[in-house]
């Protein structure tokens, strides 16, 4: 087996879809970087990486028993060891995964560029080890909560956090079927049509104001979403954490 020595590591808990889980460039001095001692690494096929990067579904039983108690955590001069935790690629993406003792990819990283060049240098000459998995048979399908790569596609990582702060109040307006309140926040995005929204029922006025906020990000977008979330607590922290952050290069 191969192993990867004095890995930095920036861990992403709980995410689903890759965009999240952010590469070098976009860390952040106030993020959490841990150093791995010691950490297998491993070359599988593009599906598996693709089902590993992009879900919180099972992880093949073969590959945890391959890498089980082989990844050393080195913390405050003490060597811990981990029970699930792996370096994967297919030979052009990378991530670190830790499963923090559960037979999931909870915390997913990138690494730093000289250490994902050593990965491509390491797998040279080898061919990629084959895990039997349970892949599902549908493309994975994306939601409002849950969105697409397509709809993150460009942004910074700031933007994506805002863009989905948006979409959840967009969620929370559907929850609420007020026709007057999707009114009032369809015509705030698009005031040129306010004589024609004031006869819109609550569902197309709604789905009308989703599909022109899901392209992009822009100046327009981040005003709806402050006026959006005004007088909400948790949403607020969210904004103001993102909105005062000014993604300082590590």
């Amino acid at each position: 087996m191969l192993y990867l020595h004095d890995i930095w590591v920036n861990w992403f808990e709980g995410e689903e879809n890759s965009y999240n889980v952010c590469p070098f460039h976009e860390w952040r001095r106030d993020d959490v970087i841990e150093l791995l001692d010691q950490v297998p690494l491993l070359f599988v096929d593009t599906l598996l990486y693709e089902y590993i990067e992009n879900d919180l579904a099972e992880l093949p039983q073969t590959l945890l028993n391959d890498v089980f108690q082989k990844a050393v955590l080195r913390k405050n001069h003490e060597r811990i060891q981990l029970e699930y935790c792996f370096v994967v690629t297919d030979g052009k993406g990378i991530l670190a995964v830790d499963t923090i003792g559960y037979t999931l990819p909870i915390r997913k990283s990138r690494l730093i560029p000289r250490q994902e060049q050593l990965v491509y240098e390491m797998i040279e000459g080898h061919e990629p080890v084959s895990y039997p998995f349970e892949n599902r048979s549908n493309p994975k399908e994306h939601h409002i909560l849950s969105p697409s790569p397509e709809c993150m596609q460009g942004l910074t990582r700031r933007e994506r956090q805002l863009k989905q702060l948006l979409f959840m109040a967009l969620d929370q307006l559907y929850s609420s079927k007020n026709t007057a309140e999707v009114r009032y926040w369809y015509t705030e995005w698009c005031p040129e049509q306010y004589e024609h929204i004031q006869f819109m029922p609550f569902e197309d006025a709604w789905e009308r104001l989703y599909a022109e906020t899901k392209t992009g990000w822009s100046k327009k977008h981040e005003q709806l979403c402050e006026n959006m979330i005004k007088g909400q607590p948790f949403f607020e922290k969210l904004w103001e954490l993102e909105h005062n952050e000014k993604s300082e290069l590590m």
